[in-house]
């Protein structure tokens, strides 16, 4: 009796030992590696982003000097480009709560819907259609963003995630700089160029959702290491991810999400204001996105090791720094031919320090069970504010000049970030 039980306590203790060890190294690789989900996601994003950043290339040229929009008009359609997504995100984050794997499903509907909306613009001339068809297009963005940035949250542990934004949103952005480069050079090599790109547009999107679909080991929810810990377990509806919003820290993260993004000028009024200010030729406009592309590019992945280490809130705020002074750049007098690659490096800059960052930020304050419609609420805050941005800058453009309009985004971008360090900083760890 002695002996069986001494051998049982040994073989007891020595699994113990084994277990433990295996848990070390595990956790040692997960805090020196990504996980293969972060890189099967972002291979799709790469693909994907290829497809939509040819369209966001020459559509604000197509439709101002194309089809003769004013800026009014065009800050409608690049407000519900950017901004109606934020009307379908509780949607596709709840969806792929309810139910494990569904992450994966979700985000795989959210890219087709996107797909099937590229060869209808070579069908639109006219403000309605194209405001539809782009409406269409950022719904499926909208299913598709809050349950593929939870698979990469689920699959990190809370000392890395900003690591593994930052690697995701890296090859996203790869994508986002091949796109523009096809985009001009389909537009130098054909007579319709514009119908060509929409029509390439569409085959590469095509390749990402087979590649989403087709590639297997994009694994759907895995159990993050570590979860906040919750008095009970919440379940996953849209009334319990709004009410998330009573804990001080993601209640504070989405104002402030809200706050800055009513101050950020699109992508596409950034573009527009260099041309007229250095005098871009039309057939050279598709390449100024390639200057943001790069930052962001070169600065994901060390911003995010930066943000796990230094703290996400600061990385985040500084972000916005860099945006300010990428604004007062293009305010100055300034039209050296350094102008573009200063301004273009700021604005990656802005995205590096917080695209990914804030995702990372929100999921430390989510519930694993609520960990999209969680990160949903945060996205649809934000893309709101940004709906809200796009169509009062062009309304201001219209009437007093895009000068002014920019000056006044400026000065409202000081303020919401001068707010949002003083009153809204969350608590935060930091590996």
């Amino acid at each position: 009796m002695y002996v069986a039980d001494s051998r049982a306590s040994t073989s007891t203790a020595a699994q113990a030992s084994a277990e433990g060890t295996t848990r070390r190294v595990s956790a040692g690789r997960y805090r020196t590696a990504v996980a293969p989900t972060v890189l099967a996601l972002g291979t799709v994003s790469l693909i994907t982003d290829v497809s939509s950043e040819m369209v966001t290339a020459v559509l604000p040229l197509y439709l101002v000097a194309g089809l003769g929009l004013s800026p009014l008009g065009f800050g409608l359609l690049d407000g519900i480009y950017n901004g109606f997504s934020a009307l379908v995100r509780l949607a596709g984050g709840h969806l792929a709560d309810r139910g494990g794997g569904r992450h994966k499903w979700v985000a795989g509907l959210g890219y087709g819907i996107s797909a099937a909306c590229k060869p209808l613009l070579l069908l639109a001339t006219s403000l309605t259609p194209i405001g539809l068809i782009l409406a269409a297009d950022r719904t499926g963005k909208g299913l598709r963003t809050a349950p593929r940035d939870a698979l990469i949250s689920l699959s990190s542990t809370p000392e890395t995630r900003g690591r593994a934004f930052g690697v995701h949103r890296a090859m996203d952005t790869a994508g986002a700089l091949l796109g523009p480069l096809v985009a001009f050079l389909i537009l130098r090599a054909t007579v319709d160029g514009y119908d060509a790109v929409f029509t390439v547009s569409f085959c590469v999107a095509v390749v990402g959702v087979l590649v989403l679909v087709l590639v297997l080991f994009v694994p759907g929810a895995s159990p993050s290491p570590r979860v906040p810990a919750t008095d009970t377990p919440s379940r996953p509806t849209i009334r319990a991810a709004l009410g998330l919003l009573r804990g001080r820290d993601l209640r504070r993260i989405t104002i402030c999400a809200l706050l800055l993004g009513l101050a950020t000028v699109s992508d596409s009024f950034v573009y527009l204001l260099l041309q007229r200010r250095l005098g871009v030729p039309d057939r050279w406009f598709a390449l100024l996105p390639l200057g943001t592309a790069a930052a962001f590019l070169l600065l994901a992945m060390p911003l995010g090791r930066l943000a796990d280490r230094a703290g996400r809130w600061r990385v985040f705020l500084a972000g916005h720094a860099a945006l300010l002074l990428a604004y007062a750049l293009l305010l100055t007098s300034w039209h050296g031919p350094a102008l573009p690659y200063a301004v273009l490096l700021l604005h990656g800059t802005f995205y590096a320090a917080t695209d990914g960052v804030l995702m990372a930020a929100a999921s430390d304050s989510v519930p694993e069970e609520l960990r999209s419609s969680g990160l949903a609420v945060v996205q649809t805050g934000q893309a709101m504010a940004r709906f809200a941005c796009s169509l009062g800058f062009g309304a201001a453009w219209s009437m007093w000049g895009d000068r002014t309009a920019l000056l006044a985004s400026t000065v409202a971008l000081a303020l919401c970030a001068t707010v949002s360090l003083t009153a809204l900083r969350p608590r935060e760890a930091t590996a």
